[in-house]
């Protein structure tokens, strides 16, 4: 199939949610782990690749030189556009990441205008004169504004954006009232502050509709980043194009006969949430980082544990804890110790477990999923059946057969682990 979209996203979770976004919308699409090597073919099947990086929080240098090493890898094959994705809450730093990557993504695709809209009205997110909100409230006053790795304690993106890129380029908006009037009226507000020399623009959007006029109305740009929603409207345009064939873009999986796991290691309220509600209906462990800083949990004990009751399982691992403790285990060991020793553990019980026999395997948090992919080894991704807005179910290519569900920590019902589990023929 013809290489048509080329995407980059900054987690794991990111990057599923965004395949599945495409593939809903009828774009064959797979799923990378990592960019590719030089001489890896573009996969036939595909009209769409989203290579998944994990650089959200990685320092701002070695994030802008893994994205462009992407987009290389992308623009080799020839792709049309490139579309860079972030999380729906901007996950960010005053310095970055967000803002740095996108100006590198946009001098290597020509220098153009482009936009910025981390809206997902599904999930509740969404942009009001320049502003995020999660649900009713504003970004700054949700439960983003105490992330452990990326406090969000500013929801004006407009000003977020101009402090990430230190001034150097003006950030203007597209407001609701030009959103509302569709596609063609925000690609003439696009051509207008392009005249005017402004490179990067926050546009507002509070349902699927303004999505998917502004997809429309990013056809001809090179460079378009958002969350995964925003890409709704880009299928279309390839398909009006002529480019893209009607065709069905999410693959069929069905339930592996063998034994499932979930393990969770986001923080978020939505998961503890989850956490709770499967913990109460089957074998759940707890992982404590200042017990295994000091050797009262060991990596081979958490294996036997969870290898032992996960026939007929399934078995929840979990290391989703509370503000105040994950700001306990931090002053003591400092937050990069306490948080690799989160990812290390829960990377080796689903090694431990797959070398005995895992089959169906639900992950809760982007770092998490980053730590338990490379610990599987697993380089490519087909994309299912949505589970939940944003989370579909996947087939790993490589190791062969491995059904896998990467969910963000704020995403999701609270039933949403059983109710994965159990939704497969």
């Amino acid at each position: 199939m013809e290489p048509l979209l080329g995407c980059i996203a900054d987690d794991i979770t990111g990057a599923t949610d965004l395949a599945l976004m495409l593939g809903r919308n009828g774009m064959p699409v797979v799923q990378t782990i990592g960019c590719p090597a030089k001489d890896t073919p573009w996969p036939d099947e595909a009209a769409a690749v989203v290579i998944a990086l994990k650089s959200r929080t990685a320092p701002v240098k070695a994030a802008v030189a893994d994205s462009l090493a992407a987009c290389g890898w992308l623009q080799a094959h020839g792709v049309r556009q490139i579309f860079f994705k972030y999380c729906s809450t901007f996950d960010s730093t005053p310095t970055g990441n967000i803002g740095p990557v996108a100006a590198a993504l946009r001098e290597a695709t020509g220098g153009g205008i482009t936009i910025f809209c981390p809206a997902f009205p599904a999930n509740r997110r969404t942009v009001y004169q320049g502003h995020l909100f999660v649900a009713e409230r504003l970004l700054s006053e949700s439960s983003m504004r105490d992330h452990p790795l990326t406090p969000m304690a500013d929801a004006d993106l407009v000003r977020f954006l101009g402090r990430q890129l230190r001034g150097e380029a003006a950030v203007g908006a597209i407001g609701y009232a030009i959103v509302e009037q569709g596609a063609a009226q925000i690609r003439r507000e696009l051509a207008r502050l392009e005249r005017a020399g402004v490179p990067y623009v926050v546009v507002d959007a509070l349902n699927d509709r303004h999505l998917a006029s502004i997809g429309r109305a990013c056809a001809d740009l090179a460079l378009v980043t958002g969350g995964s929603a925003v890409a709704m409207g880009l299928p279309g345009n390839y398909r009006s194009a002529g480019w893209l064939p009607a065709t069905e873009g999410l693959v069929a999986i069905d339930r592996p006969p063998g034994p499932a796991a979930v393990l969770a290691g986001s923080c978020s309220v939505a998961t503890r949430g989850q956490v709770a509600h499967m913990a109460a209906r089957c074998p759940a462990l707890k992982v404590d980082p200042l017990r295994l800083a000091d050797g009262r949990q060991r990596i081979e004990e958490l294996v036997a544990w969870a290898a032992e009751r996960m026939t007929p399982g399934p078995v929840l691992v979990y290391a989703s804890a509370t503000p105040e403790e994950v700001a306990a285990a931090q002053r003591k060991l400092g937050p990069d110790r306490a948080g690799r020793l989160i990812e290390e553990a829960l990377a080796g019980v689903a090694r431990g477990l797959w070398r005995q026999g895992l089959q169906q395997l639900i992950v809760a948090g982007g770092e998490t999923s980053g730590a338990v992919l490379e610990a599987l080894n697993v380089k490519a991704l087909k994309i299912g059946p949505e589970i939940e807005p944003g989370v579909p179910w996947t087939v790993s290519t490589s190791p062969d057969g491995l059904v896998l569900a990467l969910k963000s920590g704020n995403f999701g019902q609270p039933d949403f682990f059983s109710r994965a589990l159990e939704m497969l023929p």
